[in-house]
């Protein structure tokens, strides 16, 4: 997994990155080919400086504001490893102990917390049409704090994951494929399953495969979503999903069977979520406070759930794969067959041998959500990051 620093400064050299300054990351889809291409080239230029120990110090001080409103392990330490590799602290907005219980508003807090940071890491994908707002709403917060002369600097907003895209890990699992297969360039043609599969949990956020087939069908993929009936995503995603293809030159299709996800796919993500319209139903129900149409639609979904155990990664599918050996995608932590649970989204032998492959696609994100700031921060970043290796200030002392 060597970086290779100089090879990876000449790919940023060359794109065009002036419109990110300044600017906030939430949807992949609302950034250029080259801004996306940016971000896979500065995150292996960080990686390269951190392996060869050189300090990667954007900052002399400052604050990455992290957001959490759904439980994390992964992204919540990506982002605070990427902050701190940058040379920021990182603050986690606890909302319980903040003032906003009693009645504190989403601009009075954005702009509260907003005085010396630089950054501010937002995860709110629980609810259907309510944390990509938020995330809206904060940012038009921080933008008329620093026109109003309140924010000496305009913090960048960085999207943890929200109800529509979860931009930080599609990008990681990107970056893991490239460098997997070779290069972007041998990514065009290769089928990717993104898959629902059985958990015996419900509520799932949809963010996950949003995110891949809004990405990776820029990327001249055949990609396949499959779920059984019911399943569906966001229609607007589907919509970005087609129109991607129409520009990137592959394809894409949805299929409601497992089987012909598999067949010949060079890449499989078999990952469990909840039907869209369920989703829509649940937020309504959290927003009347009916905690008894609550509990009924949670049995009503793992019901629903039930019926469809056959929906799972197993090594007779896996031999359906491109030469029975695809690659094995998963976010982290995946439901697995008698060991988190009794059954769910993937057979133990199948995990176990892609264990190592899973870990080092999870790796990618602390390097992407650090690329992203200092796309963000820096006007010349590939002026930054040579600055970083000419400095050659070690990392760690001996």
């Amino acid at each position: 997994m060597k970086a290779d620093f100089e090879a990876s400064l000449r790919k940023l050299e060359g794109l065009r990155t002036q419109d990110m300054f300044g600017q906030d990351f939430l949807l992949t889809w609302d950034k250029t080919d080259d801004e996306l291409k940016a971000v896979w080239a500065a995150a292996d230029a960080l990686r390269a400086l951190r392996e060869e120990n050189i300090s990667a110090r954007l900052f002399d001080s400052g604050l990455g504001i992290s957001i959490f409103r759904d439980n994390s392990t992964r992204t919540r330490f990506s982002f605070a490893s990427a902050c701190n590799f940058l040379g920021l602290n990182v603050q986690d907005l606890d909302e319980k102990k903040s003032q906003i219980a009693h009645g504190e508003t989403v601009r009075e807090t954005a702009n509260m917390v907003s005085f010396m940071a630089d950054v501010i890491g937002i995860r709110d994908d629980m609810y259907i049409g309510k944390g990509h707002t938020y995330q809206l709403e904060v940012a038009q917060a921080i933008e008329q704090g620093h026109k109003d002369g309140i924010l000496e600097q305009r913090p960048t907003i960085v999207n943890l994951q929200c109800d529509i895209d979860h931009p930080t890990q599609a990008m990681a699992d990107a970056a893991h494929i490239i460098h997997t297969f070779g290069g972007m360039e041998q990514l065009r043609g290769k089928k990717i399953a993104m898959t629902w599969a059985y958990s015996p949990s419900y509520g799932k956020p949809l963010s996950v495969p949003q995110g891949v087939i809004g990405l990776f069908t820029r990327l001249g993929m055949d990609v396949v979503l499959a779920h059984p009936e019911g399943y569906e995503v966001m229609p607007d995603v589907l919509n970005v999903a087609k129109e991607n293809v129409q520009k990137g030159g592959g394809s894409f299709r949805v299929t409601h069977d497992m089987d012909d996800a598999f067949a010949d796919a060079a890449i499989v993500y078999p990952k469990s979520w909840a039907p869209f319209a369920a989703m829509e139903k649940r937020t309504k129900l959290y927003a009347d406070g009916d905690e008894a149409g609550i509990n009924a639609l949670e049995k009503e979904l793992l019901a629903q759930n039930a019926g469809h155990k056959d929906w799972c990664c197993t090594e007779e599918r896996m031999r359906r794969t491109e030469d029975g050996k695809a690659l094995y995608l998963h976010c982290l932590p995946a439901d697995i067959n008698d060991v988190s649970c009794a059954q769910g989204e993937v057979e133990a032998s199948v995990f176990d041998r892609y264990r190592d492959h899973l870990y080092k696609e999870a790796s990618y994100k602390p390097y992407i959500i650090a690329a992203m700031i200092l796309l963000a921060k820096a006007k010349d970043p590939a002026a930054a990051l040579r600055a970083m290796k000419s400095r050659a200030l070690p990392r760690k002392i001996y």
